[in-house]
């Protein structure tokens, strides 16, 4: 039986960051390889398109060159983020899927977005830094400002994968989970025993606000310091999705005037410059875009791949990776990665 051709094309991801030995020698074992090179990738794709079955990665992929793609079952994101770099209504006319290889990262989000709350609530990176500089506080004394997660008031901003990892590690501490996404349906959200809130309600009542929400055309900065200054006194605010739906500059300017508890995994441009005034910032807990950066995160894209691969040769539909939504897919405007 003839191979189906893969288009390998993974930048900014490599080959060996996604494939374990075992799992790209199945790759090689089940497929004929075509590997793009890094320069004249436009060139290279007219010549070589109407082969293949796949195409790992992200190239731009414009309607010109997709007519040509006669064979393509599907465009295998492994960047992650579906971005404006292709003709996806093209696609959805002839059945090309466009996947995503991103719920690979929603656990590993999630988990250290609960370590975060606890290190927010309870100071334990503070107490950490206070008793190697022999500073520490014992007791009463260094908990004067902490509180509980138990029975806090929850708000998720955003329900995609990762809010969707992240709540049932919540549960155990409070069933008051707010939800607010324009894109998923209250009904959804309360079959799931959860209350769908608007935004101007979570800032105010929420005692622990998650921004999981994807970047739109349509949210860039969007909270900003009128959603910001409703936030209750020692509330916390976790952004473990994309920078660019917060306004820094308002968000950097409430921590400063107010005790309101911040943690960032993302920033709005990476790597953050070592002379960054936003370093000598108080009251915000950092982590350097690695929350979801896990070597067997990376090795589950190409589990999940595979597994897709092997659905789309016998027709029938991906399951593991995440599919472009039709409605919603060119909104999306996040920026591609930096570092792995």
């Amino acid at each position: 039986m003839k191979k189906h051709i893969a288009i390998l094309d993974p930048f900014p991801r490599t080959l060996k960051l996604i494939f374990s030995k075992d799992k790209f020698k199945i790759l090689k074992s089940r497929y004929n390889l075509i590997y793009a090179p890094k320069k004249h990738k436009k060139i290279f794709y007219y010549k070589n398109i109407h082969k293949a079955s796949f195409i790992v990665g992200q190239p731009d992929l414009p309607k010109d060159l997709l007519i040509k793609a006669k064979k393509l079952k599907a465009v295998i994101n492994v960047e992650s983020n579906f971005m404006n770099n292709m003709d996806y209504q093209y696609c959805f006319k002839k059945g090309i899927h466009v996947i995503a290889t991103s719920p690979v990262f929603s656990k590993p989000v999630a988990e250290i977005a609960l370590g975060m709350t606890l290190s927010l609530l309870r100071n334990i990176h503070i107490a950490h830094s206070d008793f190697i500089k022999g500073k520490e506080k014992y007791g009463l004394e260094s908990n004067l400002n902490a509180s509980l997660l138990s029975g806090k008031k929850i708000g998720l901003l955003g329900f995609g994968d990762l809010a969707k990892s992240l709540y049932p590690l919540l549960l155990p501490f409070t069933k008051d989970i707010n939800v607010y996404d324009p894109w998923v349906s209250k009904i959804n959200i309360q079959q799931l025993g959860f209350n769908s809130i608007g935004l101007n309600k979570m800032f105010e009542k929420c005692e622990v606000i998650y921004v999981l929400a994807t970047v739109t055309t349509k949210n860039k900065h969007f909270i900003d310091k009128k959603l910001l200054n409703k936030m209750k006194t020692n509330s916390c605010f976790i952004l473990m999705s994309r920078a660019a739906v917060v306004n820094f500059k308002d968000l950097i300017k409430l921590v400063k005037k107010r005790n309101i508890l911040v943690a960032t995994d993302v920033f709005p441009e990476e790597p953050v410059s070592k002379k960054s005034s936003l370093r000598k910032v108080k009251n915000i807990l950092f982590s350097a875009h690695r929350a979801g950066a896990l070597k067997s995160a990376f090795f589950e894209m190409g589990n999940i791949v595979l597994k897709d691969m092997s659905l789309m040769t016998k027709n029938l539909k991906p399951k593991f990776c995440k599919i472009a939504n039709k409605k919603t897919v060119n909104l999306l405007a996040s920026k591609p990665v930096a570092i792995n």
